[in-house]
């Protein structure tokens, strides 16, 4: 059964539509990604009569009205945003918004003579064989025939008069080319229609289902959607770049008057990174904490006024869902909300964004703290199992993947159960003494620095207020902090040199945050050599790595980063050992650091 039709349109009758918003494109409140250039190839493709590819529509389902009536679903464009945009901008002369969220002009020129288009500058505008400005032809306020007689006279008769009245008017027929629609069945569910985007789409470019949250939001002015979209792009747009505050001030007056616009404005003083979400994140986030599912595909529905049982569509259902939704996403961007909650993460030990490599993980704890809150927990309470859960959901790769059959899962879970019940689950199943004493060990395997398992052992260091390898008082917290440089204690030329691969000599095992000048002075030296130096130090009293000249504060030092004591008879030749016992040192302190959670 086929589920869309194919239909051909003017360009004129597409932007018509998009004028008396017969259509909704939401794209049009978010920057234009096209660079200029692009908008003019885009014309020069239509003047020379070649296909620009179809638009997709997906009409939202019609929705019934509380007096009995029925209202017809408004087509929301999925596809051909940014191709859509660059008509209005080239033809009809519209301003289109930036990256740097300004709204500018994109005038294309055109050139008669040679039948060329170029993005318009100065010097086009001062050379009279260019038109500068084509929207000037498309105006329906402009004479043809006027315009190509101007043309002639100020070119000196360069071209036959008949030839240039066919160029222009060839232009200005671009309007009446045709362009390719398919609109998809309102019925369709999310899954299908994002199967027949990707198969339709010349590029593959993946459409998130987040997309489609938007897409519904955006098209449902009667709930403020189009305000609500803005105050999901600009919190996300400002918790990256807080400097685009006032450039928000100044383009998007009438945003700031909206109830949405105070509780984003802390953000223009804000400029940690440790959780810069993007609207993906914060509409799961929303989601999930509000309506306990985690499927965004259950949103669309809802939004849409979808009626699970009886499979039809209601105003009452969407209105609620909307509602809800504001509320979740206003206790999202809360202030208070906001900073506590990294505030948490960061009494964890994750002190820097490049310590977290999963951002739903991030995510989910987010969902547990505001949970949590709603549900009165004691805001101690409330700490300790943010910070357990995150943890564990980093050691456990939790939401590694596609995270939404276990946000599902982890939600209805915590609904149902008292939270510290369904976590002590967990813990039981999935962190069991084997996982401490074996599994955990084996992951320390690794060669990667950004390893989940070394960035918890590190947030475990910061916790724990460690002091960097042979520091005196330089802290693990400031060298990250201030970028500091990962070395390795069995220096990595020494490893080389005796024949030991990449894999090998680059384990995490092997890696300590070191001050740079101690670095240097280890250099391609052997441990027993270098370490042997450093008990010389510590009993003479003379610096040379690092500060620490008192043998106690060294075994302190040493056991802080987990530094074997053996390492001070240690050569290549006890490298595995050393390994070995190194890593079983970093897991009990990880294990040790989760307790303490």
């Amino acid at each position: 059964m086929q589920r869309y039709s194919v239909n051909q349109h003017l360009i004129e009758s597409i932007l018509t539509w998009v004028k008396t918003d017969a259509i909704a494109i939401p794209e049009m409140q978010r920057p234009f990604v096209w660079d200029a250039t692009k908008v003019r190839d885009l014309m020069d493709s239509l003047y020379q009569g070649f296909p620009i590819g179809y638009l997709i529509m997906w009409r939202n389902p019609d929705v019934n009205l509380r007096d009995g009536s029925t209202s017809e679903g408004k087509k929301i464009l999925i596809d051909g945003q940014q191709r859509v945009t660059a008509l209005e901008a080239a033809i009809l002369g519209e301003k289109v918004m930036d990256k740097d969220y300004r709204w500018v002009n994109i005038n294309i020129a055109f050139n008669p003579l040679d039948e060329k288009f170029e993005v318009s500058n100065p010097a086009i505008e001062k050379d009279e064989t260019w038109i500068a400005n084509i929207s000037n032809v498309f105006s329906h306020e402009t004479n043809l025939l006027e315009t190509v007689d101007k043309y002639y006279v100020k070119n000196n008769n360069k071209i036959d008069k008949n030839t240039l009245f066919e160029r222009i008017n060839r232009l200005k027929n671009i309007v009446n080319k045709q362009i390719g629609l398919i609109e998809l069945d309102p019925e369709l569910d999310i899954e299908t229609v994002t199967e027949i985007f990707i198969r339709i789409n010349s590029e593959g470019v993946v459409l998130g289902q987040s997309d489609f949250v938007m897409s519904k939001i955006a098209a449902a002015p009667q709930y403020d959607g189009p305000n609500m979209r803005k105050a999901i792009d600009y919190f996300c747009h400002l918790a990256v770049m807080p400097e685009f505050y006032p450039q928000l001030v100044e383009v998007d007056k009438d945003f700031t008057n909206t109830e949405y616009f105070p509780k984003i404005s802390w953000l223009k003083n804000e400029k940690d990174d440790l959780y810069d979400p993007n609207y993906t994140d914060l509409i799961r986030v929303s989601f999930t904490k509000e309506f306990e599912r985690g499927k965004l595909s259950d949103l669309v529905s809802l939004l849409s006024g979808r009626n699970f049982e009886t499979r039809k569509f209601e105003e009452e259902i969407a209105e609620d869902s909307f509602n809800r939704l504001k509320k979740s996403i206003m206790d999202f961007m809360n202030e208070t909300n906001f900073q506590r909650f990294v505030m948490i993460i960061k009494s964890a030990g994750f002190i820097s964004s490049s310590m977290i490599r999963s951002q739903n993980t991030l995510n989910f704890a987010y969902i547990i703290y505001l949970k949590l809150k709603e549900k009165g927990y004691k805001p101690e309470d409330i700490e300790h199992y943010v910070k357990r859960w995150f943890v564990m959901s980093i050691l456990t790769g939790r939401y590694s993947g596609s995270p939404e059959s276990k946000f599902d899962f982890d939600i209805k879970n915590i609904v149902e159960n008292k939270f510290g019940d369904y976590l002590t689950d967990i813990e039981n199943a999935d962190l069991s003494e084997a996982f401490w004493d074996a599994a955990l060990v084996q992951n320390l395997n690794t060669p990667v620095s950004s390893s989940p398992y070394f960035n918890v052992f590190l947030a475990a260091q910061v916790k724990n207020n460690d002091r960097g390898f042979l520091s005196k008082d330089i802290k693990i917290n400031d060298l990250i902090t201030h970028r500091g440089d990962i070395h390795h204690l069995f220096p990595r030329e020494y490893l080389k040199s005796k024949g030991l691969g990449k894999s090998k000599y680059n384990q995490i095992a092997n890696y300590v945050y070191m001050q740079t000048e101690t670095n240097i002075k280890v250099g391609k030296k052997s441990p027993n050599v270098y370490f042997k130096e450093i008990k010389e130090q510590v009993e003479s009293g003379k610096s040379k790595y690092g500060g620490i000249k008192d043998i106690q504060d060294l075994r302190h030092n040493l056991r802080a980063n987990c530094i074997p004591l053996k390492i001070f008879e240690m050569d290549v030749d006890s490298y595995e050992e050393f390994l070995e016992l190194r890593r079983k040192s970093m897991a009990e302190k990880i294990h040790k650091y989760y307790l303490s959670l």
